[in-house]
């Protein structure tokens, strides 16, 4: 089954606004586009994953998708996350792709082995979501077809994509996916992510450099 990973990014300069307790401008905008290329180089070695779709108004990100040998969507409108998202899905059909895996780019501890067993375990049609940690929110869509339910992140989007599959007819699954759950959006997800880095010493060497760099642990937990 041909597959590709759909990867929203937002311009860096607008990325991680909620983190400005934690991490000032132009800061943020580094970390964004250090975890950006830390889940693509995971992404690029991950079997099962045919190929990466960046969907970016960003030239940075353009610029790595293209160094990891991604494939880059333009995002002329910058709507959010949902809208860039069904922008990789449209691009994924029109490729010819029968299952898409919308993943952020902001979870830079993200795991190869557990998204190749995700794909293998998988692998029929439906709708597979993967929680936040939090339970209440999406970190990952596996949809097959790529446009068995339209996206829609947010708070709260757990609920929402399990009732569209629903509504779709779709057979609608949860996985958890550790690594996955490492996403960054607050303070309190920054220190999750560090306390998680120091029991993951070969993880997503780009962010973890940056975060040394900006401040030692304490400061950010």
């Amino acid at each position: 089954m041909r597959t590709a990973a759909v990867l929203p990014v937002k311009s860096f300069g607008r990325a991680k606004q909620r983190l400005d307790a934690a991490v000032g401008q132009p800061d943020r905008g580094e970390l964004a586009a250090a975890m950006v290329r830390d889940v693509l180089a995971v992404l690029r070695v991950v079997p099962g994953l045919d190929d990466v779709l960046v969907v970016t108004a960003e030239p940075q990100a353009a610029a790595a998708a293209r160094d990891a040998g991604a494939r880059v969507v333009e995002d002329p409108v910058e709507a959010g996350q949902s809208d860039a998202a069904s922008r990789g899905v449209r691009a994924a059909l029109d490729r010819g792709f029968e299952r898409a895996l919308l993943v952020p780019g902001d979870c830079p501890a993200l795991n190869a082995d557990e998204v190749a067993a995700l794909l293998v375990r998988f692998g029929g049609a439906g709708v597979v979501i993967v929680p936040d940690r939090h339970g209440s929110g999406t970190n990952a869509l596996l949809l097959t077809p790529p446009d068995a339910i339209v996206p829609s992140f947010g708070p709260g989007s757990f609920a929402r994509h399990a009732l569209r599959g629903a509504a779709a007819g779709a057979r609608v699954r949860v996985a958890q996916a550790p690594s996955l759950e490492l996403d960054v959006d607050t303070p309190g997800d920054l220190a999750a992510l560090r306390a998680a880095l120091a029991t993951l010493p070969d993880a997503a060497p780009q962010t973890r450099a940056l975060l040394e760099r900006l401040a030692p642990s304490s400061a950010l937990a």
